[in-house]
């Protein structure tokens, strides 16, 4: 067993890993604990109460999603040696890798401004929430989506090369969060490139075993 995944797939975060080692073919076990309903249980393996949490196989701790992927493929290479190109996640090529690192950093500010979203109207009393504060996040992600919309207007399939990437990954997890959680404050219609790179990440297998929620179909 490669570690355990702690925390709920119906966090962006979490999933884009749980994503990740189902491509990567590297045995996990996933522990759906939630940052609110199991502090204890949460605290008791990593006491930031921070998901995702990477227990690894010689019981050290790894915290946030990019942190845990970074060294996850260098489980990868290490397993393989040479390492099969259509395993890797991230492009060889400096510009292409480049690219995806943009395109990344988009999806987690889609990803961001989303859970910012969610916090300030379920966890913030009603009277509490400042209508500014929410225009100016919801500017924020909005920008975000139409960065990546314009992105794609020119190409088809995946975003950076002719197979999938971490900035795919990234995207098509934040897309179906946004859409599960806010989609009043992001219309479908407005990004059909999005949608549609979202409808073929999520027929994946990995992407498929990896679900947002029991009984969870994607939108699209």
């Amino acid at each position: 067993m490669t570690g355990q995944l702690i925390g709920m797939l119906d966090s962006p975060y979490v999933r884009r890993v749980a994503i990740a080692l189902c491509h990567y073919n590297l045995p996990f076990e996933h522990r759906p604990l939630s940052v609110f309903r199991d502090v204890d249980a949460f605290r008791q393996i990593n006491p930031i109460v921070k998901a995702p949490t990477f227990v690894c196989d010689n019981g050290a701790i790894l915290m946030d999603s990019t942190l845990i992927l970074t060294y996850l493929q260098k489980v990868v290479d290490v397993q393989n040696g040479n390492p099969d190109a259509h395993i890797h996640l991230m492009p060889t090529s400096i510009t292409q890798y480049q690219k995806a690192l943009y395109l990344i950093g988009l999806g987690l500010n889609a990803c961001d401004k989303s859970v910012q979203i969610v916090y300030e109207r379920e966890l913030r009393p009603e009277e509490k929430q400042h209508q500014p504060w929410f225009e100016r996040v919801q500017s924020q992600l909005l920008a975000a989506y139409d960065l990546i919309e314009k992105e794609m207007s020119n190409r088809e399939g995946w975003l950076v090369e002719n197979q999938m990437t971490h900035a795919d990954i990234a995207i098509a997890v934040a897309w179906q969060f946004t859409q599960y959680m806010i989609s009043d404050v992001v219309p479908i219609d407005r990004y059909p490139a999005i949608s549609a790179l979202s409808a073929t990440a999520e027929a994946l297998p990995a992407f498929k075993a990896s679900p947002l929620a029991p009984g969870w179909q994607p939108k699209v």
